[in-house]
């Protein structure tokens, strides 16, 4: 390497002039593609698409980086690997911001239609799209753009089609009226998860409704009175003693007039309340199914807005909430209402609006879950399950499977796929099909679209080409190995993925599912915008550069817990880099022009040089070991301490003895493993921290254009030396030690000292010879004495350590009285603030009124002030013997 190449290394670390020159290296190089090498095995990754509703959050940082180093790695190890890229429509979020720019702008989407809509909703899409390429840029992600999908392009589009058809032509998709969660605000059905439940403090209204014989009442009680105008019947229990004379007879309708049965059914608890049970078919999933078992009539009182319709007579028009109070009242002034209890109670909010969600009856698409979720649940029983990493979320994804509903599909919107359901629009029939009917103009297409969810459970082989089964990616990289993703979305979406890509394909979507929870802020609160405490990963990458950020969140947590975000420890990890970057320009700057060919570590090699060729071995099959069974934040502290600890503070340190000495083999040997360690080092490094590496790894000698696709290291046995290890703890220990002592009485390294050293065993004496030239360099002695015999001598700091004794006279060290004089004075000032503290703590009166808190601190003070207090003592009186 020339003079002009390694200088060329700037004196001062700048992540972002560094980050900027390398992903379009990359990326034009191609190193991202998989090659379809039949030579290489195949490891794949799809990416979980990010919705293209705005921009990446923290979350999607952390999520991204993990799987970017699971496929560096792969990669680097000779693999043939994929990470698939692509984002989702994300249906009704996406609707959403567009109407919400379209209101802005004074119209509507009624106002352009459905096709215009449409064109709007792309646009977002392409400007949002390209945002999001350009934070995956940002942080460095290694993804296959060549195979960049979207859940609404052609190929993804067919396998939605293809899929809806199949499981209908299997009797596993139905259209029928049930009670489903309605969001009145985006009008559109939601599925079961896309309901967040909230303790809302709300009221329980117990009523009198009359017999209609003039003979009496009947009482319910009811938490949603709006509800009531749908009433259709009253239900009480079959064994009810209470009632058992009422069943068949019937009520009155407090305001609408109606009248209606007294019907007997087993779902009621005749323990709760007064044990009747006011029955809205139309309100009310439970209702839905009695008034199924009895034949009651559904009545609808509310629109698709939330307000009253023609059904709730003289209220039409209110909203939902206006109502209740307007009914409330009502009932009260005609006697009917008698009693009203303060009640919390779990209401459902939507997901994405947030807002509170209506039982509603409507005709919608569903999917018949049992069956596909049967063979979900066999898939786990067996050797090819899917692996949950850690495995308490199997757990959790068994039981919502086990438990499963059948799943709502159809979404009142208009961005997202079209069901491919048409009507006949004289005969009411119904057909469903891949392509429209041939005498198009008698059919009328379904409205709806399909919820997002649907499309993207297909993610995993929808992506390859399918349901073209031959086609060359799908045969080739289907199924995954790993989907990386957060805990929150295992019902939305991880199991969906299962249950289709079982169904569909015969074969699991991946081989483990490593499951990571979610970024909080520093005092452990969820980020959000009402808090304002969210954080851009952009902003963070502008002032630490994306390798601080990814080494903190790949290594910031163990699998499936949370992740606290902290800027002084991504600042920490900025320093980090400063660390490498100064240590490789000082293995740069001492290479000499050594080339690739020239490196040999295999010759005369000092204790220094064996323990870092046998600690970088160790790090080594640590990270791999460790990477292989994704615990990340063990790889990050093993190679931290490696780089930090041992092959900046120590090794490079003794590294300049050969380097500033004579003999040229010791130098050409030290310039080899220097130039040997770093490379693997930063190849070791690259998948949590690539720019930074690539940077150093192309200053180094090396063969390749990338160190992308470098090779990753491999354990070599033969550079290992167990012995040079214990050489180097021994001598570490008591360089240690020195440093300590020195620093303990001010005494800095650059005055020389006597130092003896007295070793247990000959064993351990020739461990000190081999390093003796260490131990004069790092300790700094006037005179070095070395041996298994000897009287120790008078007036010194010793220090006992594993196999040997260290002294050091006080003479050499320091002026004996004035440091007597200095201890005297410190010795002064504590029995001050021991004699202060413990007066306080003797107050009754201050121990009585002070906080506990308070209390213990003044505790915790004097204990401190009394162990130094000894600590003092014991060395005057070891100055004074």
């Amino acid at each position: 390497m020339s003079e002009e190449q390694q200088v060329s290394m700037p004196p001062k670390y700048d992540p972002q002039a560094t980050e900027a020159k390398w992903y379009p290296y990359w990326v034009n190089g191609k190193f991202f593609e998989a090659s379809g090498d039949p030579n290489k095995e195949p490891y794949t990754i799809v990416i979980p698409p990010p919705n293209v509703t705005g921009k990446l959050h923290l979350g999607h940082a952390w999520d991204t980086t993990l799987q970017d180093i699971l496929v560096r790695v792969k990669r680097m190890q000779g693999y043939d690997a994929l990470w698939l890229p692509g984002m989702d429509h994300a249906g009704i979020a996406t609707q959403a911001k567009v109407e919400g720019k379209l209101k802005e702008q004074g119209t509507s989407r009624y106002d352009l239609g459905r096709e215009k809509f449409l064109e709007k909703s792309w646009e977002w899409k392409e400007e949002y799209a390209e945002f999001i390429r350009e934070q995956w840029a940002k942080m460095g992600l290694s993804l296959d753009y060549s195979r960049e999908r979207f859940t609404l392009d052609e190929g993804l589009s067919d396998a939605v089609r293809e899929v809806f058809v199949r499981l209908y032509e299997e009797g596993l998709i139905y259209r029928g009226e049930y009670i489903i969660n309605w969001d009145p605000e985006t009008k559109t059905a939601l599925s079961d998860i896309e309901v967040i439940y909230k303790d809302v403090q709300g009221g329980f209204y117990h009523m009198k409704y009359p017999l209609a014989d003039g003979s009496g009442h009947i009482e319910v009680a009811t938490t949603r009175p709006e509800t009531m105008l749908g009433d259709t019947a009253v239900a009480v229990h079959p064994d009810d003693e209470r009632y058992k004379h009422l069943v068949g007879q019937k009520v009155t309708l407090p305001i609408i007039g109606r009248e209606f049965e007294i019907v007997a059914d087993d779902y009621v608890d005749m323990e709760f309340g007064s044990g009747a049970v006011k029955i809205t078919p139309a309100h009310d999933p439970n209702d839905f199914e009695i008034g199924n078992r009895h034949d009651l009539e559904r009545v609808l009182v509310m629109d698709e807005g939330g307000k009253m319709n023609e059904n709730a007579g003289k209220y039409q028009g209110m909203d939902r909430f206006e109502c209740r109070k307007q009914i409330v009242k009502d009932l009260q002034e005609e006697g009917v209402l008698f009693k009203i209890e303060e009640h919390p109670h779990s209401v459902g909010h939507s997901e994405r609006s947030g807002a509170v969600v209506e039982p509603y009856l409507s005709t919608q698409w569903f999917v018949k879950m049992g069956p596909l979720a049967e063979q979900a649940i066999e898939l786990q029983k067996g050797d090819g399950k899917v692996n949950f990493v850690p495995d308490r979320f199997e757990k959790t994804y068994m039981h919502w499977i086990e438990n499963i509903r059948d799943w709502c599909i159809s979404r009142q919107l208009w961005w997202g796929h079209r069901i491919p359901a048409w009507f006949h629009k004289q005969t009411g029939e119904i057909y469903v099909g891949r392509t429209a009917p041939e005498d198009i103009d008698n059919w009328e297409q379904d409205e709806d679209v399909l919820d997002t969810w649907f499309s993207s459970a297909l993610w995993p082989f929808s992506t390859m080409g399918w349901p073209n089964e031959e086609a060359d990616d799908f045969k080739r990289y289907y199924s995954t190995d790993a989907l990386v993703t957060g805990y929150d979305i295992i019902y939305f979406w991880v199991a969906r993925m299962i249950f289709q890509g079982q169904h569909f394909t015969g074969k699991r979507p991946f081989k483990d599912v490593l499951i990571h929870g979610l970024v909080r802020d520093g005092e452990g609160r969820k980020m959000s915008k009402s808090l304002g405490n969210g954080v851009d990963p952009m902003d963070v990458i502008d002032k630490y550069g994306a390798d601080a950020l990814r080494f903190f969140l790949s290594t910031g947590s163990s699998p499936g817990n949370d992740l606290r975000f902290y800027w002084e420890k991504v600042e920490a990890n900025w320093n980090f880099g400063n660390k490498i970057w100064n240590a490789s320009r000082f293995a740069l700057m001492n290479m000499d022009g050594l080339k690739v060919e020239e490196i040999d570590v295999t010759g005369k090699k000092s204790i220094a040089d064996e323990w870092i060729l046998t600690r970088l071995q160790d790090t080594i099959e640590h990270v791999t070991k460790f990477i292989d069974v994704y615990e990340f934040g063990e790889v990050g502290r093993s190679l931290y301490n490696f780089i930090w600890d041992d092959f900046c503070d120590w090794y490079i340190e003794m590294a300049k003895l050969p380097l500033n000495g004579e003999d040229a083999e010791a130098k050409h040997t030290t310039r080899s493993i220097l130039a040997y360690v770093l490379d693997e080092t930063m190849r070791l490094l690259h998948p949590f921290m690539p720019f930074i590496t690539e940077e150093v790894w192309q200053h180094l000698p090396h063969k390749g254009e990338s160190i992308t696709v470098a090779s990753w290291p491999v354990k070599k046995q033969e550079l290992t030396n167990d012995q040079s290890v214990k050489d180097m703890q021994l001598l570490q220990e008591i360089i240690r030690s020195v440093r300590n002592t020195r620093s303990e009485l001010n005494v800095p390294m650059s005055k020389q000292i006597t130092l003896y050293v007295k070793a247990n065993s000959v064993e351990v004496l020739n461990q000190l010879e081999r390093g003796r030239a260490y131990l004069e360099k790092f300790c700094n002695p006037s005179e070095l004495t070395v041996g298994t015999d000897f009287e120790a001598p008078e007036k010194s700091m010793s220090q006992v350590l594993s196999g040997v004794e260290l002294y050091m006279p006080l003479a050499g060290l320091l002026d004996l009285d004035a440091e007597v004089k200095r201890l005297e004075g410190e010795l002064k000032r504590l029995d001050g603030e021991v004699t202060r503290v413990q007066k306080k703590l003797s107050n009754e009166g201050f121990v009585k009124k002070a906080p506990e808190k308070v209390i213990a601190e003044e505790r915790a003070k004097e204990k401190d002030y009394l162990e130094q207090q000894e600590k003092v003592k014991a060395r005057i009186k070891e100055l004074k013997q």
